[in-house]
Formats: structure tokens, sequence, C-alpha cells
């Protein structure tokens, strides 16, 4: 047969055709309109595309369907009242300010604001549950003691700057170099590079404590699992016998705010 030009063109041009990925497998997650965008940049459906890392189509996290007031619900007065539980001493009383948390809180709109008004009293009890016991009552910038570098080689796409900790540091003790990179990326921060920034901007300081509530915990509380579950997201090496006492201090922490919120506490406290 005689191959023309005009047949290698249509052929090769056919191939080609052939050839090109599908438009919904895109990593740029230009997704068709019954698809999700994932985590990780790819379209599709189901708990991996629409679950919690969801970033686009038709997710099933949750959307705010209450208008819940949370600068209304953590009052000065609350806010105040977990400070003075700490020594007159401590850096994080001047630090951590309501008027601070409220700045942070207008980067997520989605905090404390899912389900029930009592929902939304629940997860912002939690919330400051967990940050009351990370810090201390607000007292501790810093990982207290003496604090691991928390460098984790394995996660070789966030290379470890050698001259940098990647501590506890903030409301909700952000650790490890992929938790500070993720941070970073998400807030407009070089976490890898310039993770003190956590432990100097109050405003920075309080947004990671809320971009690691939100990514870890605010799906599995959001869902109606219960405190525990949040205990498992925040420091899962607590859990199963791990370590009762700090458990027990988080639901302490906990049942008081709700209590305080006058909210019952719900089921499954403990993981």
């Amino acid at each position: 047969m005689k191959i023309t030009i005009l047949t290698l063109l249509f052929t090769t041009g056919f191939l080609a055709i052939l050839l090109l990925p599908e438009p919904v497998l895109s990593q740029k997650c230009k997704c068709a309109p019954n698809l999700c965008c994932s985590k990780y940049g790819y379209c599709g459906k189901g708990d991996a595309y629409c679950g919690k890392d969801c970033r686009g189509g038709p997710c099933s996290l949750p959307a705010p369907n209450n208008n819940a007031n949370v600068p209304g619900i953590v009052t000065l007065a609350f806010f105040n009242g977990i400070v003075a539980k700490s020594a007159g001493n401590c850096p994080g009383r001047r630090f951590y300010t309501r008027d601070v948390f409220l700045r942070a809180i207008n980067a997520f709109p989605h905090f404390g604001r899912s389900g029930s008004i009592d929902d939304s009293k629940r997860e912002i009890a939690a919330f400051f549950a967990h940050v009351t016991h990370e810090t201390g009552y607000l007292c501790y910038i810093n990982e207290r003691g003496r604090p691991s570098r928390n460098c984790d080689r394995t996660q070789t796409q966030y290379p470890c700057n050698p001259k940098k900790s990647y501590h506890g540091r903030g409301p909700m003790q952000l650790s490890w170099n992929y938790n500070y990179a993720e941070a970073g990326k998400s807030l407009g921060f070089d976490g890898l590079n310039n993770p003190d920034i956590v432990a100097t901007n109050p405003v920075v300081s309080f947004k990671t404590a809320l971009w690691f509530w939100m990514d870890k915990a605010h799906w599995d509380f959001a869902s109606g699992k219960g405190f525990g579950a949040s205990i498992r997201a925040i420091n899962g090496v607590e859990c199963g016998g791990g370590n009762p006492g700090a458990v027990s201090a988080r639901v302490t922490h906990y049942t008081d705010y709700c209590k305080q919120f006058g909210v019952a506490p719900g089921n499954n406290l403990r993981c």
C-alpha cells in the first residue's frame, strides 16, 4: 500500500489523540461538573475524591448551614477565663488573645458553623479543649522541655532546612516538617524555611491551629463521631492506653467548655 503524506498525517494525528490523557485525570483539577477534585489534584467520585480532602466540585464535606455567631460563643470572658488559669509570667498571655483568634477565624468560614448551633458549640469547645491541653491554658508558645527537631526525612517532598527545627509551636503545637510545609502552603508562608513565624506572629500562629483542626479533625467532628475522634486526629498516640492521663485531661476541658456553652458534650468522648 502506498503511504501518502496525507495518510501519514491522519494516522499520527489519530494516534496523538488516542494518547492524550483524559481531561478528568488532569492534575490541574479542571474536573467535569459531576466530579470532585482530590487533595492530590485528580478528578473522580467517592470518598477519596469527594471526602475529607476534597478541593473542588460536589464535595461531601458538610457545608456551613447555620448562622452560628462564633465571636458570640467565644466571648472575652470565656477566652480570658482560660488564660487566667496560666501562670502570670506565661509568654502566651501576651501572645494569645481573643482579638488575634477572631482575626484568624476570618480565613476559616467553615469553622464552628456546621450542623446545628449546638454542634457549633461542641466543635468550638473541642477546639479550645485541645488548645488548652496543648499550651497549658494558653501559656506556652513553643514546645516544653527539650524539643526534638522533628524532621521526617522519609517525607522527601518536604526537605528539612538543616538550620531549622520543626518542634511544636502555636495553639495546636504544630510539629514536623510535613505539617509546617502544608500549613505554610495553605496559609501563605514558607513553613520549611521559616517555621519560627508560628512562634512570632500571633495571627499566623492561630491560623496554623485552625488549619490543623480543619484539615485533621473537623471532618470527623462535623460527621458526628464525637470528641474521641478528635483526640485520635490531634494526637493519636495517646489513644488505646498510650497516655490515658492526657486523654482524661482533654475530655475534662471539653466537658467543662460544653457546660460553659450550655450544651451536652455528646457521646464517644474517649478514643
